[in-house]
């Protein structure tokens, strides 16, 4: 990858203008064709894992090089599962239903003019990412299904992995005979071309997600001038009250927290209901700490905890991205819902709990993107919502919320048909 280009405002404004282009050839393009062209690369994606692995290798080398984290490492990882993963996600979104030209509502004015409201591309994505080569496929197959252009801008710990990738995804469209232009990769990691995709290329990017630390997302929401789709941090909260079951209990916190604890998804504090400290916290950290997590507790549970770090005002709005767990006892539902309305970053919660009054005031209550009851907050994912795979996830409340999939990847317009009628 050249990462030497003399004028990169000039490459990214003809890269606006070509993905522009393509969307003009995109909203007349069949399903099948797009179908193909999924299928098509994610045959690539298994024909050429080698070189994709191969390229994997070069970015984690350097990522050790330079000292990057371990939640960056976790995300940059390439394996043959997380390839099949990937090739699996190409053809299970390209086995969605085509979200454009759906006929979202109708209905008839008494004046005769029959109205429709209908689902259509959003137009150009601009997607900017850190560490996450499988974003490459991702991305490029959700934008292409729904019947938008994006211009992809991965990060330099993730050049090589997402540069071959990507052209698995570019063969897939020439094989469909779509323009290889509806899926692009920028060819710099300048970061004067990331200040260019915020700009909106002249008004050819309709949308920016960015999916990477808070640094990135808080740039791209301070500098953008058009629509971003994103959230800032994840920092999720579990509460565990008295009635939940504690093998349950044990098996959720321990899921959501370590799993993955790099990811956006996973936990980073625990709110246990003070009658049930006794019979569920031993077993709770007990299951975290055999596992490698750091315990952070106020008061109440670092009496009950060995080897407890005492939690500061800064662990509760602290994602961690890392095995550390702030936990927390709280008097009831409302002392928990009142700590995650103070925290939380609107992305995902959950509550474990067999007390369905208490169940549904949480549920309607906590005004977070993802809500959980009686499940690991790791499940925050589109893939698992049943959407084939994700751009990212929201938590805003304009249009887009939660897991972005196909459907949120498109807008609409209303078709009015008339038999000559004028406004009195």
């Amino acid at each position: 990858m050249n990462n030497s280009i003399p004028d990169v405002v000039k490459v990214m404004n003809q890269m606006g203008l070509a993905a522009k282009d393509s969307v003009r050839a995109l909203a007349i393009a069949d399903t099948s064709a797009k179908v193909l062209a999924l299928t098509h690369a994610a045959t690539c994606i298994r024909q050429k894992s080698g070189e994709i692995l191969a390229a994997n290798q070069i970015d984690a080398q350097n990522a050790k090089t330079n000292e990057l984290s371990n939640a960056l490492v976790d995300r940059l990882k390439l394996d043959e599962s997380r390839l099949e993963s990937m090739a699996s996600g190409l053809e299970a979104i390209a086995s969605f239903e085509d979200p454009v030209g759906r006929i979202l509502k109708f209905w008839t004015r008494p004046n005769g003019l029959r109205i429709e409201r209908v689902s259509t591309p959003l137009g150009v994505i601009g997607v900017i990412y850190e560490s996450r080569p499988n974003v490459t496929a991702d991305a490029g197959a959700l934008c292409l299904m729904a019947g938008n252009a994006v211009i992809l801008r991965g990060g330099s710990d993730s050049e090589n992995s997402s540069r071959a990738i990507h052209a698995c995804l570019v063969e897939g469209l020439k094989h469909a005979n779509l323009p290889p232009d509806a899926i692009q990769l920028v060819p710099t990691t300048d970061r004067a071309a990331v200040g260019a995709m915020l700009t909106g290329l002249h008004n050819c990017i309709d949308v920016i997600v960015p999916r990477g630390g808070k640094s990135l997302v808080g740039r791209v929401q301070a500098e953008c001038r058009v629509p971003v789709f994103a959230h800032l941090e994840g920092i999720c909260h579990i509460y565990v009250d008295a009635t939940s079951s504690v093998e349950m209990a044990t098996d959720v916190v321990t899921n959501a927290k370590m799993r993955r604890p790099g990811i956006c998804g996973a936990a980073e504090t625990l709110l246990i209901e003070q009658s049930a400290v006794k019979s569920h916290l031993a077993p709770i950290v007990d299951s975290l700490v055999a596992q490698g997590c750091e315990i952070r507790g106020d008061e109440t549970v670092c009496g009950f905890v060995e080897g407890c770090t005492e939690a500061t005002e800064e662990d509760w709005s602290t994602e961690y991205l890392a095995p550390i767990l702030s936990v927390k006892a709280v008097s009831g539902l409302d002392a928990a819902i009142d700590h995650v309305r103070r925290y939380s970053s609107g992305h995902t919660e959950s509550i474990l709990s067999n007390d369905e009054a208490a169940v549904e005031r949480f549920l309607n209550e906590v005004d977070s993107a993802i809500l959980m009851h009686n499940a690991s907050t790791q499940f925050a994912d589109g893939g698992e919502f049943g959407m084939g795979a994700e751009i990212g996830i929201a938590t805003g409340k304009m249009h887009a919320r939660g897991p972005i999939g196909l459907e949120q990847l498109t807008s609409f317009k209303y078709r009015v048909r008339g038999d000559g009628q004028v406004r009195p």
